[in-house]
C-alpha cells in the first residue's frame, strides 16, 4: 500500500507538472501492432505506429534525441543458443529502425545510451563484444553517437536531476550528462518479466540510467568512483547510501520488492520518457535474463509504443496476460509493489486501460500469456 506521504506527494503533483498525465486521450494513446519477424515488415510497421501516435516530426525535429537501450547483463549472456536480441535485449533491427525513423523525422542528433554491466568500455566496444555492429546504426542516421552512461564518459560532471514530487526513495538522482543534454528521451525496452519489479518494460529499463560509479555496490562512499564498481545492489538492499545522497526515509523497508519499484518511478520522474518503444516480437518468459532459472523463449510477435510510459507499460502488461491494476501479491507482482500503481499515484500516467486509447491491434486480439495456468513467478 502507498504510505500517506507517498499518496499526498502524488496528489500534489497531478496538475502541476507539465508531463503529468491528464485524461486527454491523445496524451495516453498507445499503439499496438503485430509483427511476425525482424525482416521486411518491421520498418513499415514501426512507421505506421509512430504515425498513429501523431508522428515523430513534432517531437524530434531539429532536436537531440537520446535512446536508452535495454542491454541487461554481460555482452556474452545468452539463453541457450539464442542471440540476446531474441531473448533479453531489444533486437538490433528494432534499434536500427528507430534510429532511421528519428533521422527521417529530422532529429538533429541521435545518441544511443546504455550503462553496460560494471564497465567503462566505450558502448561501441560492448556492442562489438556482443556481436553487434555499431556501424549498422551509424548508417541509419546523419549524426549518431554512442555513450556509456555507467560513468562520467565524455562529460565533466554528473547531472543531478530532481524528482518533482519529492521522491519515494531519494529527492534527486545523479546521471551521466547525456540524460540531461537531450531534448527528447526514448526508452527502448523488451517485453519481459522481472524478479524485483514483476515486469521490466519502458520504465524499468531506466533503472539502468544510473551510473555504477555512484550506485554500484563498490562505488565510493564519499564521492563517485572513477570507474564503475559492480551492480546497483545498494538500491536493491539499502545497506548503504550512494555518495552525496541521503535517503528520505532510512526506516523504510530494506527489501528490493519495496525499493526497486520506487527507485524506478523516481528515476522516470526525474528524467521523463518522451517515447516508449517495447520490442515483443521475440522475448523470454519467466525472468529478465538467461541467468534466471527456468526462463523460456516466447514469441508474442508484438510491438508496443506510446508517448506516456505508464500507459504504454500498462498496455504491455495486459498484452502479457496480466492485469495492470493488480497490486502486490497478485501476478505479476507477487513479490513486489507495482511500478504502475506507484507511477500513477505520482501523477506520471494512467494504468487503468479505460483511460488509455489503444490504436492498431486491440489488446484482446494480441494477448500472449507469459504464464500458463498455475505458473508462479521465479
Amino acid at each position: 500500500m502507498l504510505t500517506r506521504r507517498e499518496l499526498v506527494g502524488g496528489l500534489l503533483l497531478i496538475g502541476t507538472k507539465p508531463k503529468a498525465f491528464s485524461l486527454n486521450k491523445s496524451a495516453a494513446r498507445v499503439a499496438v501492432a503485430k509483427c511476425h519477424n525482424y525482416g521486411s515488415e518491421l520498418l513499415p510497421t514501426m512507421e505506421r505506429m509512430v504515425d498513429q501516435l501523431g508522428g515523430l516530426g513534432r517531437l524530434v525535429k531539429n532536436r537531440t534525441v537520446a535512446i536508452k537501450l535495454n542491454l541487461t547483463g554481460t555482452a556474452t549472456s545468452r539463453m541457450g543458443c539464442r542471440p540476446a536480441g531474441l531473448a533479453q535485449w531489444p533486437h538490433p533491427q528494432v534499434v536500427a529502425a528507430t534510429v532511421h525513423l528519428l533521422d527521417k523525422a529530422s532529429a538533429r542528433r541521435i545518441r544511443l545510451l546504455e550503462s553496460p554491466w560494471s564497465t567503462a568500455d566505450p558502448l561501441e566496444e560492448f556492442l562489438l563484444q556482443a556481436g553487434w555492429d555499431p556501424d549498422m546504426f551509424v548508417g541509419c542516421g546523419k549524426r549518431v553517437e554512442f555513450e556509456n552512461t555507467n560513468w562520467l564518459g565524455s562529460g565533466k560532471k554528473y547531472s543531478r536531476l530532481v524528482v518533482p514530487y519529492g521522491g519515494y526513495v531519494y529527492k534527486a538522482y545523479d546521471f551521466n550528462h547525456s540524460y540531461e543534454d537531450c531534448d527528447v528521451f526514448v526508452s527502448l525496452a523488451k517485453l519481459k518479466e522481472h524478479g524485483s519489479t514483476g515486469i521490466t518494460l519502458s520504465m524499468k529499463n531506466c533503472f539502468g540510467n544510473l551510473p555504477a560509479t555512484i550506485y554500484g555496490e563498490g562505488a565510493g562512499k564519499d564521492e563517485p568512483s572513477l570507474l564503475p564498481q559492480g551492480g546497483r545492489h545498494m538500491l536493491h538492499s539499502g545497506k548503504r547510501q550512494p555518495a552525496g545522497h541521503m535517503e528520505i526515509d532510512p526506516s523504510s523497508p530494506r527489501e528490493e520488492g519495496y525499493r526497486v519499484p520506487r527507485v524506478v518511478v523516481d528515476v522516470v520522474a526525474a528524467r521523463p520518457i518522451d517515447l516508449a518503444i517495447i520490442d515483443g516480437i521475440e522475448s523470454m518468459a519467466g525472468g529478465e535474463g538467461p541467468w534466471i532459472r527456468g526462463v523460456r523463449p516466447i514469441s508474442p510477435k508484438l510491438l508496443v509504443a506510446g508517448t506516456n510510459c505508464v500507459a504504454t507499460d500498462s498496455v504491455a502488461t495486459a498484452l502479457m496476460g496480466f492485469d495492470p491494476m493488480a497490486d502486490r501479491g497478485t501476478a505479476p507482482f507477487e513479490k513486489c509493489d507495482s511500478t504502475l500503481r506507484l507511477a500513477e499515484a505520482a501523477g506520471l500516467g494512467p494504468r487503468d486501460l479505460r483511460q488509455i486509447e489503444v490504436v492498431g491491434v486491440p489488446i484482446a486480439e494480441a494477448v500472449c500469456r507469459y504464464r500458463s495456468a498455475g505458473t508462479s513467478q521465479m
